[in-house]
């Protein structure tokens, strides 16, 4: 039996000229990529790098992304909470929606980049319990928000009273992605109020997580069929031999000071779809693979011509 798979690309916006990265994107799009994607952060952060380097700011590329495309999905994967008040971030997507004609999806997490937050003077709380409280109280006003009901926050951090968004979005229900994996608060806050799910980590980690999720939805009436299920998965690369594809990671986490390298899958186009295979067993069909610069369009391209198919298929 058949199934759909989809395929997001994840472009970072960092260690890249502009020129590059909007190719990717449009390159993406055109040969038959679902989504487009880029992480929401003002430094480099990636694990194992050194903070250093150039890094454009995601909003703004995205908006130009919704011009220099048709029909893909656009999004943060994903914006920190911490990053911008949660009510002027909805009024951005909505933007984001009418720009691209009705191809948003709001994105939010946590955060978790500490550095980013001291140079920037932005407040990082306490500890990633509290910045999950602020996420749980901005997301009623969010939804209430991209909805039009008004809504005023609940809870300590945040002060919105009863928040005008007009226009309204184009789509209507501009969905919200809610990135993490944390089984008590992060996973009960996908069901109370996720469209969209992403988490990152092995498939037998996911299943684990998957019965936790199924758990909070039973809890809070919601059919958990409503929730799409993405996976992030960072820098694949797909060569003729193992030892091709390790060598082109390596340079594209050298071009970035990354070590070790940011990779999670190597080698050839079967060996990637063995690996990838059980995630879309698990109902994980949405696969947002992560992309830095130098890009590399022989994977993307081949992601899509080789590795999709036969995942469709299994």
């Amino acid at each position: 039996m058949s199934v759909e798979v989809k395929l997001g690309a994840d472009c970072f916006s960092q260690g890249t000229a502009w020129d590059a990265y909007i190719a990717s994107m449009v390159r993406a799009e055109e040969i038959g990529y679902s989504s487009l994607w880029t992480p929401d952060h003002v430094l480099p952060t990636m694990p194992g790098g050194n903070g250093e380097g150039d890094i454009l700011e995601a909003m703004m590329c995205l908006a130009a992304v919704a011009q220099a495309t048709s029909h893909a999905t656009l999004g943060l994967l994903v914006s920190p909470i911490t990053l911008r008040n949660p009510a002027v971030l909805t009024k951005m997507i909505t933007t984001l929606d009418h720009i691209s004609d009705g191809r948003a999806i709001l994105g939010v997490g946590a955060g978790w980049a500490a550095e980013e937050h001291r140079q920037y003077g932005i407040d990082f709380g306490e500890g990633f319990g509290e910045r999950l409280r602020w996420l749980r109280e901005a997301l009623p006003v969010m939804r209430g928000m991209l909805d039009g009901t008004r809504p005023t926050a609940s809870g300590p951090q945040y002060s919105m009273m009863e928040v005008l968004n007009n226009p309204l979005p184009v789509q209507d229900h501009l969905p919200i992605m809610i990135a993490g994996s944390g089984p008590k608060v992060t996973l009960r806050l996908v069901a109370e109020f996720g469209d969209m799910c992403n988490m990152i980590g092995s498939p037998e980690f996911i299943a684990e997580r998957e019965r936790i999720l199924l758990t909070h939805c039973g809890a809070v009436g919601r059919d958990a069929s409503e929730i799409e299920r993405t996976i992030a998965i960072r820098q694949p690369v797909i060569r003729d031999t193992e030892k091709e594809a390790l060598a082109v990671a390596a340079r594209i986490s050298a071009h970035h000071a990354i070590d070790p390298p940011f990779l999670d899958l190597a080698g050839t186009a079967d060996a990637l779809v063995e690996q990838l295979a059980p995630y879309v067993d698990l109902g994980y069909r949405h696969l947002i693979f992560q992309f830095l610069a130098p890009f590399d369009h022989e994977t993307m391209e081949r992601l899509i011509a080789e590795v999709k198919p036969q995942l469709e298929s299994t």
